[in-house]
């Protein structure tokens, strides 16, 4: 259901330089309402998280979140996605990593979902190698809040308060891969109201990587 991209070492380059990879129309215009519909279904489960964890070197969420374990509860396209073959061995070949499904549930697969003015999802690394995002809304104007802040090969979140950090605007339909353990970033606040900007979260690992650092790191994405 997916349009994956043809693997390239231009591309595995790219990823191993940057630490992120965009990936533009990942979900094909006839097949994102699809998708649209069921998160917009599991989002009456979701839960609102309002907090701060400086106390954990992160900084503070407002944000919407449905766990991995309610997902697989409750939908069989979400985790048919996330364990399809051939996008385990395109991320695999573009991380050059042994790349295999988390174990944990919870973890697996997230939505995310900012939909209030100064909703935020703040700097961060994560316990897992790999992120995958797909966007299934998002702000049309970069101006208005919603972006992938990210600093390459750094774990100091600080550095996002630098001219280090980059900035990446995402359409609805796009996608993008994180290198999201050694990669520093953070979502910016939503700056109007009545914006959204809703994003399944796939997390992948290696096979000796099953351990979570964090308890629950999923709600915390």
């Amino acid at each position: 259901m997916l349009f994956l991209p043809e693997y390239t070492p231009v591309l595995r380059d790219r990823f191993a330089a940057d630490g992120y990879l965009p990936l533009p129309a990942l979900v094909p215009p006839e097949v994102l309402p699809v998708i649209d519909s069921e998160v917009r279904r599991l989002g009456k489960l979701a839960v609102r998280r309002d907090f701060s964890m400086e106390c954990m070197d992160r900084s503070p969420r407002h944000m919407t979140t449905l766990g991995g374990h309610a997902i697989a509860q409750d939908s069989g396209l979400i985790p048919q996605l996330y364990h399809d073959e051939h996008l385990l061995d395109l991320l695999g070949r573009l991380a050059d990593l042994q790349v295999v499904p988390v174990s944990d549930p919870l973890e697996r697969h997230v939505i995310n979902s900012l939909h209030q003015q100064g909703d935020t999802h703040g700097a961060h690394t994560d316990d897992y190698p790999l992120a995958l995002v797909l966007f299934i809304e998002a702000p049309a104007d970069p101006t208005h809040g919603g972006l992938l802040e990210y600093a390459p090969h750094a774990s100091d979140l600080s550095v996002l308060q630098t001219n280090a950090a980059r900035r990446a605007h995402h359409r609805p339909g796009d996608g993008y891969l994180l290198r999201s353990d050694t990669t520093a970033h953070s979502v910016t606040p939503l700056r109007c109201p009545g914006l959204r900007r809703t994003v399944l979260n796939f997390a992948y690992t290696t096979p000796d990587r099953q351990r979570a650092v964090t308890p629950s790191a999923s709600l915390l994405y």
